[in-house]
């Protein structure tokens, strides 16, 4: 029986996508190509004032209230003429609204920027734009693309998660970031997947919990545990108190682990391991040990793996799927793969795809359990 939910949104949404992206190439096709290389030469000049807005935390400051720029930096100790000129670029890109000479407030389009707002991903902002993740796309691209180098590591002298395990302030800024990608991709990976055919949900590289806390409150029979390096665990423990329900805190749990050595057990057909945008980060022989890891055990269980993971055209890749390509490019040996890709990885690791669902959503969920062969072993 199909794992698939909600077909019909699904496809939908899919229907969408094809539409948004006919749609993002209208600029191609109707502005003068010079004029059009241009735009697309200087749009970092866009994201550098958004990040400082980010930064600078404007949007939680203008709240639900009109404030004028002069006000606006002396609260956040700015010059009063830089700023306003840095709003006035900002509402034209549709980011704010200047509402009278001057004086902005909050639009649609800033409300995410709001630390506090439910689909706040200021976060993802701050890190992207960050020291450590904007130099490797300005410096040592060049020589990475000639030698096929890793540009962040060029740029650090450490690959991006050894730099994390250093640099505890930029580890837990990262991982804020990937906590709110529920808020770019919504949770379709919750309501898309038939979770409620399993009793246990082992999240792999789950972060703070989030993504195995929407689950939980679609499935109040499941239970979770969220595994992910040591110094993560102990933020996550406490991060949820006073957030949720003690009831559902109670039958979720966190546990310090090793994608390649150590993760818990599966102790039924019930279970099922999650590993959600943790295999783009590895090159293929470094997937294939994390798979033969988890093939062991399932293949002795009979658990499931969820992959969740965007998965490329074969050719003529739209630009958000080789955008964020070309980011895994810049951080680590990664990449987001082929669906040809993701199949030559599992062979290679003993496992079989037994089904794809479809999510309204840029990732898609890919179910595997243990071959055949790895179950007589």
């Amino acid at each position: 029986m199909s794992l698939q939910k909600n077909g019909g949104a699904v496809r939908r949404f899919a229907g969408l996508m094809k539409f948004a992206g006919w749609l993002q190439n209208l600029p191609n096709k109707l502005t003068p190509p010079p004029f059009r290389l241009m735009q697309i030469g200087s749009a970092f000049w866009q994201s550098r004032v958004l990040y400082l807005a980010a930064r600078l935390d404007i949007a939680t400051l203008l709240g639900d209230r009109h404030l004028g720029a002069d006000e606006i930096a002396a609260r956040v100790s700015t010059s009063p003429q830089a700023t306003y000129r840095l709003l006035r670029m900002l509402a034209a890109m549709g980011v704010f609204a200047e509402v009278a000479p001057r004086v902005f407030a909050n639009n649609v389009l800033s409300a995410p920027l709001r630390e506090n707002d439910p689909q706040s991903v200021r976060a993802m902002i701050l890190m992207h734009n960050s020291d450590e993740m904007s130099r490797p796309w300005f410096e040592p691209l060049e020589a990475a693309l000639r030698n096929g180098d890793v540009p962040f590591r060029l740029a650090h002298g450490q690959d991006l998660y050894g730099y994390m395990d250093s640099h505890p302030e930029f580890d837990a800024l990262f991982s804020r970031a990937m906590d709110s990608v529920e808020a770019l991709a919504g949770d379709s990976f919750a309501r898309d997947f038939d979770w409620g055919r399993f009793t246990r949900l082992i999240d792999v590289g789950g972060s703070l919990g989030s993504k195995a806390i929407a689950i939980l409150k679609r499935h109040p029979h499941l239970r979770a545990v969220v595994v992910d390096r040591p110094q993560l665990i102990r933020a996550a423990e406490s991060h949820w108190i006073g957030r949720e329900h003690p009831k559902l805190l109670a039958r979720l749990s966190f546990q310090a682990g090793d994608v390649f050595e150590s993760l818990p057990p599966a102790t039924g057909d019930t279970d099922i391991y999650l590993l959600s945008a943790v295999l783009h980060g590895f090159d293929d022989d470094s997937c294939v040990a994390v798979l033969q890891n988890l093939a062991r055990t399932c293949a002795a269980s009979g658990a499931r793996i969820a992959v969740m993971e965007l998965v490329m055209a074969e050719s003529d890749a739209d630009l958000a799927s080789t955008a964020f390509d070309m980011q895994m490019f810049m951080g680590t040996r990664g990449r987001e793969r082929t669906l040809t890709e993701w199949r030559n990885l599992f062979e290679r690791s003993g496992l079989l795809l037994e089904e794809q669902v479809n999510l309204q959503s840029f990732a898609r969920i890919l179910v595997l359990s243990a071959s055949r062969t790895e179950k007589r072993q």
